[in-house]
């Protein structure tokens, strides 16, 4: 084998000559001159030619077998032989090592330009200092510069809106669609900021949106001959809302489905259920008092303005009581069902304990063979609670309307048999739920095949007898027809746009608040 020079070990292509290297426990020092060709001026490029002196540059190398490396560089300054130049004299800089006025090399320079992107300021200070390199927060930071944003916007633009400060302060983030970059971001999701922006940067074609109106209105100001795009997974979004607000307002249909077939089971009662009695406990003890108090106040004539000041209370709650019939309230009281992972099997605890199956224990065990995940506590609980009356018995348990929302979004052949089996027992129960699925079907179906030449049929049948719920939503389609059929027929969407507004809140969430808005601007175009 032969033997490897010290310069191709430490320097590797850098015209240096290495002239003495010393190792000691604090770090490494590195004696070396530049003996590359003579570089050309800087102001008028003329060749150098007479050698004006030297002088040495110490330069930060990055460290090498765990302990800084400093450079202490020897560099030629030239004289510049043009009258018409202004430059009398210029100093040669190594490609690859040294830059004007740094005293960290460009490899290590390059090094704190990714740290500072990907951490920020302090992170990467600690990070620095775990891999031997002397540099503070402040110089971190200072390192980066905002990138150009182009004079064109790009073909496909993606606008989507992130939170500052959720519910209080937003701005909006553009995106190439098609090379999947962030193109910039603005302070704030204003109309008129990014209608702005779209006349500074002419070129789009092509916008995709969510449906916030503000977007909308700014492309009809300042980009007229833009193609808007409505995303479709808002699209599906809000009609999953709809779909489960219709579920929500015909649970009552379901509950009495369920009694039913609860009723129609015939059963054998070995040890009844006692009669329902007043509960024994602190919140039906306060539902009485405050029963009296808010009646007694009532009956002198006191506005429930003046009884909610006097006694602490919202006007809305004053009225419920006002309203609202003792024995309602204190059933209200004795319907204390435990929630969490013991919901989803009450209505079986229920129907064994009034099959004469009272022992917690048993009753533990026969759940947990059907998967639930708990201890015996919250059973014990429970069943203490049956035995004393003071909790309601829970009655045929229906889904709740999340889940059946989920059972009518998702495709038809991925549903369990059991899961379809009890859809198929909601669509029985309430033609409504029924009308609401099957027009929640449909739409899919033209968004997954992207049929927006039928969006305006199925608007007509949602008009003729939907539920309220998908009656709204298909009005709001109409206000924004144009985007939301080209939604459903162009394969763009805003996909992209929200995994950089993803990354954006991993940013966010490590730096802003104790910086500005222009450095975490920076920071996503930078990892952009």
């Amino acid at each position: 084998m032969g033997v490897v020079a010290v310069e191709d070990v430490l320097f590797p292509g850098i015209d240096v000559r290495v002239v003495a290297v010393r190792v000691t426990v604090e770090r490494i020092a590195v004696e070396a001159s530049s003996c590359g060709r003579p570089p050309p001026c800087p102001d008028c490029s003329c060749p150098g030619r007479r050698v004006h002196s030297r002088y040495v540059r110490r330069i930060i190398e990055r460290p090498a077998v765990g302990r800084p490396l400093v450079v202490s560089l020897s560099v030629r300054r030239f004289f510049c032989e043009r009258a018409s130049c202004r430059r009398r004299t210029f100093v040669e800089q190594v490609a690859d090592l040294s830059e004007r006025y740094r005293r960290h090399s460009v490899g290590l320079r390059r090094w704190m330009e990714a740290i500072a992107t990907f951490l920020g300021g302090r992170p990467g200070e600690r990070l620095c200092q775990n891999l031997q390199l002397p540099v503070g927060r402040t110089h971190l930071l200072g390192l980066l510069t905002e990138p150009p944003v182009p004079e064109r916007a790009p073909r496909v633009l993606g606008v989507d809106e992130f939170a500052f400060r959720k519910r209080w302060r937003y701005g909006t983030v553009l995106v190439d669609i098609e090379a999947a970059r962030v193109v910039d971001v603005l302070p704030d999701r204003d109309a008129a900021t990014f209608a702005a922006w779209l006349r500074e940067h002419p070129g789009t074609e092509i916008i995709c949106r969510d449906r916030a109106s503000a977007y909308s209105s700014a492309v009809r100001e300042a980009a007229p001959g833009a193609q808007e795009i409505a995303d479709r997974w808002h699209l599906l979004h809000n009609l999953s809302s709809a779909v489960e607000k219709t579920c929500h307002q015909h649970r009552s249909c379901l509950r009495k489905q369920a009694e039913a077939d609860n009723n129609a089971r015939p059963r054998r009662i070995i040890n009844p259920l006692p009669p329902p009695a007043l509960p024994p406990t602190k919140f039906a003890v306060r539902t009485i008092d405050r029963y009296s108090d808010i009646h007694r106040l009532l009956g002198q004539r006191h506005s429930i303005s003046e009884i909610a000041r006097r006694l602490h209370l919202d006007r809305k709650t004053v009225r419920h009581f006002r309203d609202t019939g003792l024995d309602e309230l204190l059933a209200s009281a004795r319907r204390g069902r435990p929630k969490g992972v013991l919901e989803p099997y009450t209505a079986y605890l229920t129907e064994r304990f009034t099959d004469g199956v009272t022992s917690p224990t048993d009753l533990f065990r026969e759940i947990r063979e059907r998967g639930y995940p708990g201890s015996d506590l919250p059973v014990r609980r429970y069943v203490a609670g049956l035995k004393a009356g003071t909790i309601e018995p829970a009655r045929g348990a229906i889904p709740s309307s999340r889940k059946i929302t989920t059972w009518i979004m998702l495709p038809r052949n991925t549903l369990k048999p059991a899961e379809d089996d009890q859809l198929l027992a909601a669509r029985l129960a309430c033609p409504d739920i029924a009308r609401a699925c099957d027009l929640a079907r449909a739409f899919h179906d033209l968004l997954q095949h992207r049929r927006g030449h039928q969006l305006l049929s199925w608007v007509r049948e949602v008009e003729r007898d939907a539920p309220g719920p998908i009656l709204s939503f298909a009005q709001s389609l109409c206000l924004d027809l144009d985007a939301v059929t080209a939604g459903l027929t162009l394969p763009w969407s805003s996909g992209i746009v929200e995994g950089n507004v993803n990354r954006i809140k991993a940013i966010k969430r490590a730096m802003y608040g104790r910086a500005s808005f222009r450095l975490l601007r920076t920071r996503i175009l930078l990892r952009a």
